[in-house]
């Protein structure tokens, strides 16, 4: 069968921040995480013979008339499209445009709203499959086997039997992970996707897990998909990097896993990257939990050739990170983040603010500390959110029976305002997110900054970042209703 794994654009002024995105937003300046489990699927599937199409229309940038000639001529048996609640109205309509134009094709909805109200986009659309949880690599292999050759479907598929809208049951996360093939990368144009994080190039992601091995934060749409944590073997990430530097010249990796595997999973990975000499060829940067590691652990991080690490600073009170059963303590975060940077880590904050239970003088407690952090040179760079609870979270059953919810509409959950009723106007929560951004400008960080500075490769990365904080100034222009 010819399939087409597709992002069709969305239209606007902005860009949407959509595959492999936790926290969904438009962008005036983007960049786009490579979307790793559709890219096994296209890998998978090629292998199984199929006909693949990698057709992400958002991040080459094409408009809506040159996608759909492209569909018109290629004309594709199947097409499979990731979606998030900002968007899934958008990814309805334009499956409707596909069964008017296209009646023959097969259309298909993942990603994690989908899994949270499967029903919904089979009864608002005429989508013909819906697939369910985290492993809808697995799942798009099985549902071509089940069209080409009549093999049961696995469950977690939503589908039409004689006019009725059917499912297989609650999805499974059984599969062992190192049976995946590697990903092939010429297929899915790696080459399209790059945070303004990176400084080196050429440079890639990896996913050495399914998604966090905490899995318990209230706000994280992802434990919809992956309420269950698995994990590549160190061995196998280590052969995908080594084939990554001498097949592709890649010099710096992310890893992309919610959190990156600690403990001994930790240790035998980075004692294998020294050993084959790898710390030496590419630098790699990870998703980490505050409090989780001990300074031997961030040592050890950085002598095997890691850059950077992520950490969540959802907020700097303490009621705040209990509600979100976050299991971490305040201090932590600043103790986490100096540690990482003895060892010589960068650190990249991650920030929240808009809780309907935080007062303004709450969310800028934590406002000042991430500038604090910035400040002091404990923290590097930072990514400001507003609160936002996608369906299938705690955080979102919690905000319905609390009564919580400014809207349903599934539109306004893109960032452009909040959806939560805080005791916080919303142009004040603008103003503290680009507070937030405004930290980049003290003189102290661009003292330091420029001081850092030891080759092209540094330089090229700041001028991205300055590009980048710009950027998200424009982007926090909030709706005024």
């Amino acid at each position: 069968m010819k399939v087409a794994i597709s992002y069709p654009p969305l239209g606007g002024e902005k860009h949407p921040t959509l595959g492999q995105n936790r926290q969904f937003q438009w962008f005036h300046n983007p960049s786009f995480i490579y979307p790793m489990v559709p890219a096994w699927a296209a890998t998978m599937l090629k292998e199984a013979g199929h006909e693949v199409r990698w057709n992400d229309a958002v991040s080459m940038r094409w408009s809506e008339d040159r996608f759909w000639d492209y569909i018109k001529a290629e004309r594709p048996d199947l097409i499979a499209m990731e979606t998030k609640t900002p968007v899934v109205k958008q990814h309805w309509e334009i499956i409707r445009s596909i069964k008017d134009e296209l009646p023959d094709t097969l259309t298909v909805l993942f990603g994690d709203h989908v899994t949270a109200l499967p029903a919904e986009s089979m009864k608002s659309c005429p989508v013909d499959y819906v697939l369910t949880g985290g492993d809808y690599d697995f799942l798009l292999v099985n549902l071509l086997e089940h069209l080409e050759r009549g093999l049961p479907l696995d469950p977690g598929v939503w589908h039409r039997e004689n006019g009725d809208i059917e499912n297989t049951g609650v999805f499974t996360l059984e599969r062992d992970l190192d049976r995946l093939p590697e990903i092939d990368r010429e297929l899915t144009m790696w080459k399209l996707y790059g945070e303004h994080l990176f400084k080196k190039r050429p440079h890639t992601y990896t996913m050495a897990g399914r998604d966090c091995w905490y899995g318990k934060c209230t706000f994280c749409s992802w434990t919809t998909l992956y309420p269950r944590y698995r994990v590549r073997s160190p061995q196998n990430l280590l052969r995908e990097i080594t084939n990554l530097v001498e097949r592709y010249g890649v010099r710096e990796i992310f890893d992309d896993t919610g959190t990156f595997p600690a403990g001994g999973w930790l240790d035998e990975f980075c004692r294998g990257m020294v050993e084959s000499g790898l710390h030496q060829r590419v630098q790699v940067s990870c998703n980490a939990r505050v409090g989780a590691l001990s300074q031997e652990r961030f040592n050890s991080m950085a002598g095997a050739g890691f850059r950077l690490l992520k950490f969540g600073l959802e907020s700097a009170n303490q009621v705040t990170l209990d509600r979100l059963d976050k299991g971490t303590k305040v201090e932590q975060i600043s103790e986490s983040c100096r540690m990482a940077k003895r060892a010589g880590l960068t650190v990249h904050l991650t920030t929240m603010v808009g809780y309907p239970w935080e007062t303004e003088d709450d969310a800028r407690r934590t406002v000042e500390l991430a500038r604090d952090l910035l400040a002091e040179g404990a923290a590097d760079m930072l990514q400001a959110t507003i609160v936002i609870p996608y369906p299938g979270t705690p955080l979102f059953e919690e905000a319905k029976r609390e009564g919580w919810l400014l809207s349903e509409d599934w539109e306004r959950y893109d960032m452009s305002g909040p959806v939560l009723n805080s005791p916080i106007p919303p142009d004040v929560l603008k103003r503290l997110t680009q507070g937030l951004y405004t930290a980049f400008a003290s003189p102290r960080f661009i003292g330091r900054t420029l001081i850092s500075i030891r080759s092209l490769d540094d330089l090229k990365f700041v001028a991205r970042a300055g590009k980048a904080v710009l950027g998200h100034l424009r982007d926090f222009t909030f709706r005024s209703k």
